[in-house]
């Protein structure tokens, strides 16, 4: 008999990403496995090994900003998820998060199962109220959490965090890539994790004058940020070094931005998603991190990764999107130089071979 499960993060593209290990132990004892999304994590979840199908949904209660809340939007989602036949569904969350509203719809929709962590009484909304798994990297704790179910991974599985790559770039646009080469990605969703702008383009011009190529990354909405930094950059070198710099933002589909992080010996990023698309290609990461959520949950797992930014900084764990600290000590007192090194040094442990899977 056919057993049809779910796995609810209704997040972003990093908050789906660290969740592949609990997916993949999920999907190794499931016939068909269904990840249940926002519309910012459904291109990373389409990524990840053992999801066959995503379904996408805006959760009024774990996005921000907000959608409205619609009586015929949640009947609508509550019919797609009692069409799929669910057996059982997992609700994963991060710890500021309740799941029991997501277990209300998933009820509502007949499944026969439902899991969660939770510090509320559930009443009749979980089947199994699992404890909230202790501080630690996220991947970690969201692997507790399924195993706490009695959900393992397959033997050789490792826990990384891992991708399904396309076995080619496929975009029109990107360009031909001879190694080595560095990925430099400075756009953030949030104002407090950004590491500012002409402290991006001396760190890029410097990597350039160094003799890497520096290839630029970011969003369709990131593209004056990564022009500016890339215009720059290139004003300050000689003429024959006027390609070292790329600027690839809004030029990359998300599978093939992994295709291009999985090539590159290091990639320099802030706290925001690709860090973690990087850690998942099994490329070193130097991240510019803010404090503002806590490095032991959210820095880049499972590769060599230099961490850069005061830790201890006021702002810590203030969960702010935007710095409530003038002057933004916390990544502004980083400098160029250091960065770079940072980089150069980082770089040397790339391994010869990714471990995401080609699909």
């Amino acid at each position: 008999m056919s057993r049809r499960l779910l796995v609810a993060r209704l997040d972003s593209m990093g908050d789906v990403l660290v969740c592949g290990p609990a997916i993949r132990a999920v999907a190794a004892a499931a016939d068909h496995l269904t990840l249940l999304t926002g519309p910012l994590g459904q291109a990373a979840g389409r990524l990840l090994p053992g999801v066959d199908e995503v379904l996408v949904w805006a959760c009024p209660w774990i996005l921000n900003p907000a959608p409205s809340v619609s009586p015929a939007e949640f009947a609508e989602l509550v019919e797609r998820l009692a069409g799929l036949g669910l057996d059982e569904a997992v609700i994963l969350t991060s710890f500021h998060q309740s799941a029991l509203p997501t277990a209300l719809l998933l009820r509502l929709a007949g499944v026969r199962r439902i899991v969660a962590s939770s510090e509320d009484y559930p009443g009749s909304l979980l089947d199994l109220r699992l404890p909230v798994a202790e501080d630690g990297p996220e991947p970690e704790r969201m692997l507790a959490t399924v195993r706490s179910a009695g959900f393992e991974l397959p033997p050789g599985d490792q826990g990384r965090l891992a991708v399904r790559l396309p076995s080619a770039a496929v975009s029109e646009h990107l360009p031909e890539l001879e190694s080595p080469y560095l990925v430099v990605h400075p756009g953030v969703t949030a104002a407090a994790r950004a590491y500012p702008a002409p402290l991006w383009a001396e760190t890029v011009r410097q990597l350039c004058a160094a003799g890497w190529q520096v290839l630029v990354t970011g969003s369709d909405s990131e593209r004056e940020l990564t022009a500016a930094i890339v215009a720059h950059a290139l004003a300050g070198l000689p003429d024959f070094a006027a390609g070292a710099a790329l600027d690839l933002a809004g030029r990359l589909e998300l599978a093939e931005l992994a295709r291009v992080l999985a090539g590159a010996q290091a990639v320099l990023v802030a706290n925001t998603g690709p860090a973690h698309l990087a850690a998942a290609v099994g490329t070193p990461v130097v991240s510019l991190f803010s404090p503002v959520v806590p490095a032991t949950r959210w820095a880049p797992y499972g590769v060599p990764v230099a961490l850069l930014g005061d830790q201890d900084a006021a702002c810590r764990g203030s969960r702010r999107t935007t710095c409530p600290v003038p002057g933004h000590p916390c990544l502004s007192g980083v400098e160029p130089a250091t960065v770079v090194d940072c980089v150069q040094r980082l770089a040397r442990h790339k391994t010869t071979t990714p471990w995401a899977v080609t699909a």
